[in-house]
């Protein structure tokens, strides 16, 4: 007699997704309403709100192309949300970990595609440095996709450790 096979599928998790979505969109509004291009809103000595318009990629990537790179990031994310959302579905169901980072990285994904799709850059609105050592702004959906990645990475590390787990 066969046991059940074991349900699969984490696509629960696409509320986290949703709910990051709303943030990142919601906070990205917030700053577009209330501080000027470039104007700097300083919180802590170390920290700021300052809005930028980024029309490349993670660091200014590409920022100064000619504008074919607002599609080929549109759709280079709009591909990779959609394996992850396979990955998703195909996920066990005691893989909340992963599943969690999978939908917090679809979130920063589509966060970031809504304002390309919208305005043909991305909203950039914390910047973070010590002195004048500046980290390039960022904004809620690069926090989902680093948050997201952590996690993937903190699951890897302790999977690797779990009596009898295999190394893949």
């Amino acid at each position: 007699m066969n046991a059940a096979p074991q349900a699969r599928g984490r696509l629960i998790w696409l509320w986290l997704t949703l709910v990051a979505i709303a943030l990142d969109q919601w906070s990205k509004h917030a700053i577009e309403q209330h501080l000027p291009l470039e104007g700097i809103y300083r919180i802590l000595p170390v920290f700021e709100l300052t809005r930028l318009h980024n029309s490349g990629a993670a660091f200014s990537f590409l920022a100064d192309a000619s504008g074919w790179q607002r599609w080929f990031f549109t759709v280079l994310a709009c591909a990779v949300s959609i394996a992850l959302v396979v990955w998703l579905a195909r996920l066990e169901r005691r893989a909340n970990l992963v599943a969690a980072a999978i939908a917090l990285i679809i979130a920063g994904a589509l966060g970031n595609v809504i304002d390309r799709m919208r305005f043909g850059y991305v909203v950039d609105f914390i910047q973070v440095h010590w002195q004048q050592h500046y980290f390039p702004a960022f904004n809620v959906a690069d926090s989902s996709i680093t948050i997201g990645a952590a996690l993937l990475l903190l699951d890897a590390f302790f999977s690797g450790r779990e009596p009898g787990a295999r190394a893949v």
